[in-house]
């Protein structure tokens, strides 16, 4: 396994430590296995990124957006991108959806769980010859 970027691991610590109120409501109903009996971890090092909540065995990234994240367009979709090309869904909460409608956060949350379905193959041209 390679070795974690020490500066991103002592900033994922950070972030755990002085998490926002919003991350811990979220974090509650998450936390110990509470949601669907998944284990979910905050604050986890893919590099280069730091990811807010992940699912590591679902591969499922959820990530809160602050008001910041209006001018950040472009580098959430290059941090998207790449989480994606590592296997992992990203599904993201404005501050306001996680305060105002944790439900229906968890709701999207156990719908994007249990849709880990991998893609079918593509079937070969000659698929079915001989069925007729």
């Amino acid at each position: 396994m390679p070795k974690i970027d020490e500066a991103l691991k002592a900033r994922s610590r950070t972030l755990r430590t002085n998490q926002t109120p919003i991350e811990g409501h979220l974090w509650a109903a998450l936390r110990a296995h509470r949601f669907n009996g998944m284990k979910f971890a905050r604050q986890v090092v893919v590099e280069p990124y730091i990811l807010d909540f992940a699912a590591r065995s679902a591969k499922l990234e959820i990530e809160i957006d602050g008001d910041t994240h209006g001018a950040r367009t472009e580098y959430d979709a290059r941090r998207t991108s790449f989480l994606e090309q590592q296997g992992y869904r990203v599904i993201r909460f404005t501050n306001s959806e996680v305060m105002g409608n944790l439900e229906g956060a968890l709701t999207a949350i156990g719908v994007a769980l249990a849709d880990r379905t991998p893609p079918l193959p593509t079937p070969s041209p000659r698929w079915g010859e001989g069925l007729r």
